[in-house]
């Protein structure tokens, strides 16, 4: 009887989850046709968004006015941090348009024959530089070099080279004044904005760093650029990391609550990239537009114009601020694991285990991401502070954290009567300790701790969030430049994948080592 009221409930259970797997793919098949019927149709104006996918920058204007349609569920909005990122998105019809400034949606169009811009506008804006809120006497100042530079025609100038007919680009280059310096300006940017800032030769270069050097030659200051994320760089300003932010930024009355902006400097709008799909190509581009050979697209993208360089300095940083971050996590975690096996062992002190407890719970209980950020934009706020250092700080808390439960474990592992023993045999604490159970300890937590550092290795990969060009960074400048997502992010995968085999193998050999001389 037993048997057959558990056969009774086992078929009901059987016969409730294959109900429930059957409503949940009729769901989700129902939600995938409603969806593809919504995005039906082409777009031919700013009326044709309701009920399509909108892929927009985060934090650009065209994420801020796009919103409203977000808000009013008569769109899905899709937020990438690069915009080159949502035109890829876009290449793939993994959403149906984009809205962006006009002049990098004319740079990225031009070598994508199968986008095109609507000619309906979806914004009009004034672009600004940021500047902290309370630092008159410099916006001031920037004001009248504006206004200067606009009045001796430099600004025009500026701005035909970069934006004029073919003949005029690149015929008129700014060039930086030989003038008496009595100070430095630091400019945040997002050099993923071409014409505006790009990367072009490992310079950071366009109309908004001209402009910047343009005023920079008339106040008698440095330029020293910072290139982050583009929803960094208020936070930069308002943390004093940087003094301008110079970032194609337009003026809206929600960023003017948090920060001051200059005159404006130029006018943009903002327009809608559509993907016209191969068969919409004319004949004239298919003519022009030549498809490229695996070797050709090695070539464009490590080889032309040196970008193999990106990823090669983004990887020695990386391999710093590893190596550094993991002997500060093996200090820090070391002395917490030690406090706090003292204290579990002999009840002593307790006011250093509380705040060992403490580190652990909000290090562990925190995104690392949020650490990193939180370490540079409100710890070191007043400081001007190197960045790898930044980030070695950060990974290197985050990983003691683990680095200290893996070795207070390993500790814990070791048979408790190795302790007694090694106390019988007139040895102390600490020489107990040292020469008996961390030895085996040491062998217990090696797997672990190799998780721990590889782990490490490739949290790295979010230095960028602060500007640093690690080794993942480096991989998406040569995106941003070349619009090809593949070849840098796999190779930027083969890279992190060969290091963590290393390190694997080498652990796994110090592991047999160790076993031989246990044997022995």
């Amino acid at each position: 009887m037993v048997k057959q009221n558990r056969s009774k409930r086992v078929f009901a259970a059987f016969l409730a989850l294959t109900f429930m797997a059957v409503w949940l793919t009729m769901t989700l098949c129902t939600t995938a046709v409603y969806a593809e019927e919504q995005n039906d149709g082409t777009i031919n104006g700013v009326d044709d968004l309701v009920g399509k996918t909108i892929g927009v920058q985060l934090g650009t204007t065209g994420d801020t006015f796009a919103t409203d349609y977000e808000k009013d569920g008569t769109a899905n909005l899709e937020r990438y941090t690069k915009a080159a990122d949502a035109i890829q998105a876009l290449n793939q019809n993994k959403i149906d348009c984009v809205i962006i400034d006009e002049q990098p949606a004319l740079s990225f169009v031009a070598v994508n024959s199968n986008l095109s811009i609507l000619e309906e506008e979806f914004a009009v804006e004034e672009y600004a530089l940021s500047i902290k809120k309370g630092r008159t006497e410099l916006l001031d100042k920037i004001n009248n070099a504006l206004a200067k530079l606009k009045a001796d025609g430099t600004l025009d100038k500026i701005n035909t080279n970069y934006i004029g007919t073919d003949e005029e680009k690149g015929s008129m280059p700014y060039q930086k004044k030989d003038v008496q310096r009595t100070g430095k300006l630091v400019v945040a940017t997002n050099a993923e904005f071409p014409p505006y800032e790009y990367v072009n030769n490992g310079q950071i270069v366009g109309i908004d760093m001209d402009i910047m050097q343009a005023v920079c030659d008339e106040l008698g200051f440095d330029m020293e650029i910072e290139n982050m994320a583009f929803d960094s760089i208020l936070p930069a300003i308002q943390s004093g990391k940087a003094d301008v932010g110079a970032a194609g930024m337009t003026v809206t009355e929600a960023r003017k609550k948090n920060v001051d902006f200059s005159d404006p400097y130029t006018v943009s709008k903002q327009v809608i990239i559509i993907n016209k799909g191969t068969a919409a190509i004319s004949d004239s581009d298919k003519e022009n537009t030549k498809t490229l050979s695996f070797s050709d697209k090695l070539h464009q993208n490590f080889i032309e114009d040196n970008r193999w360089q990106y990823i090669l300095s983004g990887l020695g940083n990386t391999l710093l601020i590893t190596v550094l971050a993991i002997a500060i996590g093996l200090i820090i975690g070391t002395l917490v694991a030690v406090v706090r096996t003292v204290h579990d062992q002999q009840n002593k002190l307790k006011i250093l285990n509380f705040i060992c407890k403490l580190y652990l719970a909000v290090i562990r209980g925190t995104p690392a991401m949020i650490q990193l950020l939180i370490i540079y934009y409100v710890i070191f706020a007043s400081v001007n502070v190197n960045k790898i250092l930044v980030a070695v700080v950060a990974f290197g808390l985050n990983s003691g954290a683990y680095v200290a439960e893996v070795i207070r474990s390993g500790i814990n592992a070791v048979d408790k009567g190795q302790f007694e023993a090694g106390r019988c045999l007139g040895l102390n604490y600490r020489q107990t300790m040292s020469n008996i159970i961390m030895p085996q300890a040491f062998k217990n937590m090696l797997p672990a701790l190799c998780n721990e550092f590889i782990s490490l290795l490739k949290e790295t990969a979010i230095s960028g969030y602060i500007g640093l060009q690690d080794l993942t960074k480096g991989g998406d400048i040569i995106r941003s430049q070349t619009f090809e997502a593949f070849i840098p992010l796999v190779a930027v995968a083969l890279i992190y994948l060969v290091m963590v085999l290393l390190l694997s193998y080498g652990v796994g050999r110090l592991e047999r080592r160790l076993k031989n001389n246990e044997i022995r």
